[in-house]
């Protein structure tokens, strides 16, 4: 608990009566100095709250998020650009990429279970949509694939969103903080995207070893 400021202290040395006081006003004159003395502790508390608040809000705004962005962004792209012939391995590197994210929200201030609604979004939502990919290139090629991702997205931005609002409400529920802030949002979904579309594409092109079209 921060330490109060020496005028707050110079209340309780107010308090003392004097012995040519009566001890009616004795009282009246504590209380009033006590009551003085709360309010002042609790503006002090306040005001180093409010304080504490925007250093954390500063940490978490869209600044920050876009610098993060494009720093990761940078990251994810050098990496995949070295494994990108190697298809087995395409999808655990993005996996893993998947992670990377995460260090900006825990930077922040943020807990990564806090962005658990926007991290499930993001799984849900692109790796959803890399499968529906997948099947429409297997049925049309390159064609198929743009279409099939295209309209697989719209159908699992609807489905992702049930799956964001059930995760926010037991988050809340459980006295989790999970408003949403530029970092946690746009690293929480970076998050989840990138984890959708390792755990698609690894299924997809690691394990079942599926040909490309």
């Amino acid at each position: 608990m921060p330490t109060l400021p020496p005028r707050i202290h110079g209340l309780r040395a107010s308090g003392f009566c004097g012995v040519v006081e009566s001890p009616e006003h004795c009282r009246t004159s504590q209380t009033k100095n006590a009551r003085m003395h709360q309010a002042l502790s609790e503006e002090y508390n306040y005001s180093q709250f409010s304080l504490e608040r925007k250093r954390l809000q500063n940490r978490q705004g869209p600044i920050v998020a876009l610098v993060s962005l494009v720093a990761i962004s940078v990251v994810i792209v050098a990496v995949v650009w070295h494994v990108i012939y190697q298809v087995r391995f395409i999808g655990p590197v993005i996996l893993v990429l998947g992670f990377v994210p995460c260090i900006p929200i825990v930077l922040s201030g943020r807990s990564i279970r806090s962005t658990g609604a926007d991290i499930l979004f993001g799984a849900v939502d692109t790796g959803l949509m890399a499968a529906t990919a997948l099947i429409g290139a297997e049925l049309a090629g390159i064609l198929g694939a743009i279409v099939g991702g295209l309209i697989g997205d719209s159908i699992t931005n609807s489905l992702a969103g049930i799956f964001e609002g059930s995760a926010s409400e037991r988050l809340r529920a459980l006295g989790i903080e999970e408003a949403r802030t530029p970092v946690s949002a746009s690293m929480g979904k970076m998050s989840g995207s990138l984890i959708g579309a390792g755990i698609t594409l690894t299924i997809a092109w690691t394990i079942t070893g599926m040909a490309l079209p």
